[in-house]
């Protein structure tokens, strides 16, 4: 074992676990995790939830008593999930507490369903919070052109975010400015904004499993040189527009108002590719102020042996512009590639989300009292 967790941390990384299902909690898997992996935050999206609740395990005894009550599938859906979300919140209240609300975060998504719908992602958002009614909750909304200024809405009504399903650069600039005017907003109608939180979820995997896959189809040796190299490129530009955009002067009049920064998250952090190291997105990830949520897999795998040698990030820039040029000239659009994978995301969220309904209305089904 190396020491590689608590050097990422000292490096100013928070470790966020991308998982979550009951058995986790009530098995002291989590808080193990916190005490001894340095994990300080949970993410969950449709998919983590519908592989938890699909496997049963735990999830029985609520069911029956929801199949008793004979609540529709969309409310028994959101009972369990909001349920888990509170116990893991309360596992990581003492983070929360101890870091001054930055981490000890545990992330809900709004339905799926309601990507392109404003006013909808904005009730949703405002339901949840309710619901779970932990302040360490962030409400996750997907970065679609209706989430921007469903974003802003809900972060001017004190509710804390994570932006989730962010590709493109050019969207991000969009994820920062919906953040900073929802500040404003919260600013302007008295809100007290140190206790306001944001992390924008940038997703780094599939930019490469997308990209790659082109390359592969070009098979021409500077398409197999650029490999493997776009997802970090991209990442790493991220982070130059954050540095950017948090050392303005717009940032620094909420700054005077006790504004916290809004933290990039990378996401999609499980090396897809056998051909990469699995700690590729870890390691070369490191900058202060970042989160970096990894499936346990990963995380054992940066635990085991991951190389955190510093700062992987500040001062890569210009080699990163020229990565993703070099990608570029090759024929293949980045516009297109993070347009494609912005779809597919929203998308694969919804049909995860539908497959939890069903297969939560299966198990309600099967538990339901006869009659009589």
């Amino acid at each position: 074992m190396t020491d590689a967790l608590k050097r990422l941390s000292e490096e100013g990384v928070a470790i966020w676990l991308d998982d979550l299902s009951r058995k986790r909690i009530t098995s002291g898997n989590l808080a193990e995790l916190i005490d001894q992996q340095h994990v300080v935050g949970v993410t969950t999206n449709p998919s983590i939830f519908q592989k938890a609740i699909s496997s049963g395990d735990g999830y029985e005894r609520q069911l029956t008593e929801l199949a008793a009550r004979k609540v529709t599938v969309e409310e028994a859906v959101r009972m369990i999930t909001t349920a888990d979300v509170r116990d893991a919140a309360d596992i990581l209240r003492p983070v929360f507490d101890a870091t001054q609300g930055q981490d000890g975060r545990v992330s809900i998504e709004v339905d799926p369903r309601l990507a392109n719908n404003t006013t909808a992602t904005v009730a949703e958002a405002k339901q949840l919070a309710w619901l779970v009614d932990r302040p360490n909750t962030l409400i996750k909304i997907p970065a679609t052109p209706a989430g921007l200024p469903a974003i802003t809405e809900v972060i001017g009504k004190g509710i804390s975010v994570n932006v989730t399903l962010i590709f493109s650069l050019a969207r991000y600039r969009e994820v920062m400015d919906a953040y900073l005017a929802g500040l404003e907003k919260a600013k302007a109608a008295g809100l007290d904004l140190s206790k306001i939180h944001s992390v924008a979820s940038f997703f780094v995997s599939r930019v490469d499993t997308e990209i790659d896959k082109r390359l592969d189809a070009l098979g021409t040796p500077e398409a197999k040189a650029a490999r493997g190299k776009a997802g970090l490129a991209n990442a790493r530009l991220a982070y130059q527009a954050y540095e950017e955009v948090f050392s303005s002067d717009r940032w620094a009049a909420l700054d005077k108002a006790q504004a916290n920064k809004q933290r990039p998250l990378w996401a999609s952090t499980g090396v897809k590719d056998k051909a990469y190291k699995d700690t590729l997105y870890v390691d070369e990830l490191v900058a202060p102020n970042t989160v970096n949520t990894m499936p346990e897999a990963t995380l054992e795998a940066t635990e085991d042996h991951g190389q955190i040698t510093g700062d992987t990030i500040t001062g890569t820039y210009e080699q990163s512009r020229a990565e993703l040029d070099a990608v570029e000239k090759l024929g293949i659009s980045y516009d297109d590639v993070v347009q494609l994978l912005e779809d597919e995301g929203v998308e694969k969220f919804a049909t995860s989300w539908n497959d939890l309904l069903k297969s939560t209305e299966a198990e309600l089904q099967r538990l339901a009292p006869s009659e009589g």
